[in-house]
């Protein structure tokens, strides 16, 4: 039976690793569509939306089947638990990747101004982000929370980044009429990436919560069972 468990429990880490790895490409690809204006590449992400929903759900139901089937306790509990919410919250930065690519698709601007886009930080806000990812989860495949904790401390340049965006778009718009639906688009797109942050940290938090209970058990720590 230990060993059934185990397999499973290795067969949903494998898909949430896959599943991160297909958010990951949605919003590096988002990136490169907003700061291109490259509507090809925001239809492709489109369409790999409907990949990432039909993975959330398909993980959903394995962790739900696992928790049917074997009534875990303790560790493994805990395991499941943490993968259903990380699972979660990969789906809604799925959904952040899909708004920002429609912004693209339906803004009839044909270029961001370079000067714009480095007062904003904008693409030191996409990189933040695709670093936080990268190093959370090389944190679960490595199973080392002091990594999950390293990158919590991330989120606060995303939030700095956001809230200096808001004065220079405001600015920005005060001198530029007509390119207020273009600032406001991409004011949408810091609160999204803002909003990542936050899912992402939420991530961080769901690893430490499942691998410090793990690393408890093998030193022979008999109290995490009871955590």
């Amino acid at each position: 039976m230990v060993k059934f468990v185990d397999d499973e429990l290795k067969s949903i880490r494998a898909e949430v690793i896959r599943m991160w790895t297909l958010v990951y490409n949605q919003i590096d690809q988002s990136r490169l569509a907003v700061l291109g204006l490259d509507k090809n590449i925001a239809r492709q992400i489109t369409v790999r939306e409907r990949l990432v929903d039909a993975f959330e759900l398909k993980i959903d139901s394995e962790i739900e089947d696992f928790i049917a089937l074997y009534t875990p306790v303790a560790i493994d509990l805990r395991f499941a638990l943490a993968m259903l919410k990380i699972n979660n919250d990969l789906e809604r930065i799925g959904d952040y990747a899909y708004s920002i690519a429609r912004f693209v698709k339906e803004t009839e601007a044909v270029r961001l101004e370079p000067s714009l886009v480095e007062s904003l930080g904008l693409e030191r806000m996409f990189e933040t982000v695709l670093e936080m990812m990268h190093g959370l989860k090389q944190a679960l495949e490595d199973m080392d929370p002091a990594n999950a904790v390293a990158v919590i401390s991330m989120d606060d340049e995303l939030d700095r980044l956001k809230a200096a965006s808001d004065g220079i778009l405001v600015e920005n718009a005060k001198k530029n009429v007509d390119g207020i639906p273009v600032y406001m688009g991409l004011g949408s797109i810091f609160r999204k990436l803002e909003r990542t942050g936050d899912h992402l940290t939420n991530i961080a938090e769901e690893i430490v919560f499942f691998i410090d209970a793990k690393v408890l058990k093998h030193n022979g720590g008999g109290s995490a069972d009871n955590q």
